[in-house]
């Protein structure tokens, strides 16, 4: 009798959950940005959540949760119920870089990755006042001012990209600790900081109004979105590289079949003519179609995974 409950119990389950993916949504669905208003993840996350939820016809409300470099924010996510209706946006710095911290959830398995939404290229910018216009001048000037340069330290790919530009240079910065790339800004507009690393999405529109200047892109190669910006390799430091993506995840557990519809949303928000034309201006790569899918970005997650986590742990980097 009791094997008769279970095989009716598992039945019911069976036949009902299909039903519940086949209505999704049916509510509001959250999209967690893990940094404060006006940094690059936050503009980037309002562009996405307000097409996807033309698509799925429910808002996707944005809720900004900061702190820690992001990983309030996504521990948030790894305790939200795997319904469907808390995701997030996440990056090399909150689920990659965030490692620094001491989480109490797992990178690699408290997850479920919907898609890849783009390549972020980083860049570092100056404030306007500062004596370099290009990166040989900002060496040049860091080494006539040893741990005078003040450099913003807004999260995890902050830090090792100042840790890199010091190892490589043979220079010193003075990291100054911020919540975010938004109000860093606000800060190195107005020349209280020196020197930021974010991605195109915050610095470009300070940099065509003439209120920053770019240094250099942080990137292996040139971006076709902003091809004018030189690499770190042409402007003479080889190898200064920071990783920049972004990507939508879900809590562990979430059923396939919602993952997929969130993934349909996403992929029919990249295919919108304005959101290309946006991300262009914010200077953002739209990821390559198969790293749009699940499993693309799940390999693309070990992957950055597997090529940075060995250099965070041999630099002994521990997040403030």
């Amino acid at each position: 009798m009791q094997k008769l409950f279970i095989a009716i119990a598992l039945a019911i389950v069976a036949a009902v959950a299909p039903v519940h993916a086949q209505d999704f949504p049916t509510r509001p669905i959250t999209l967690i940005v893990p940094f404060p208003p006006g940094g690059s993840t936050d503009v980037t996350g309002r562009i996405i959540a307000d097409k996807m939820g033309a698509f799925l016809g429910k808002p996707v409300i944005v809720e900004n949760v900061g702190g820690a470099g992001g990983s309030i924010g996504v521990g948030r996510l790894a305790r939200a119920t795997p319904d469907g209706y808390t995701i997030d946006i996440g990056q090399w710095d909150t689920h990659v870089g965030s490692i620094i911290y001491n989480l109490n959830y797992d990178l690699q398995t408290d997850f479920e990755p919907i898609g890849l939404v783009s390549n972020n290229p980083q860049l570092l910018v100056a404030k306007k006042a500062l004596p370099a216009d290009d990166l040989k001048s900002l060496v040049a000037w860091m080494k006539q001012n040893p741990g005078d340069a003040k450099f913003v330290n807004q999260n995890a790919a902050a830090q090792v990209s100042g840790l890199l530009l010091q190892k490589l240079t043979d220079t010193k910065v003075l990291f100054i600790p911020y919540r975010g790339a938004g109000p860093a800004m606000t800060d190195l507009i107005s020349g209280q900081v020196d020197l930021l690393v974010a991605q195109g999405a915050v610095t470009l529109p300070q940099i065509r109004a003439g209120a920053i200047k770019a240094i250099v892109n942080m990137s292996p190669q040139r971006s076709g979105a902003i091809p004018d910006i030189p690499t770190s390799d042409e402007a003479g430091v080889p190898g200064l590289y920071m990783s920049g993506w972004f990507g939508l995840f879900a809590p562990k557990g979430t059923p396939r079949a919602i993952i997929a519809k969130l993934n349909d949303a996403m992929v029919e928000a990249l295919a919108d003519p304005k959101v290309r034309m946006r991300f262009a201006e914010l200077g953002l790569d739209i990821a390559p179609r198969v790293q749009q899918t699940p499993s693309g970005l799940a390999a693309f997650h070990k992957a950055e995974i597997e090529k940075w986590w060995p250099i965070i742990k041999a630099a002994g980097i521990r997040g403030e």
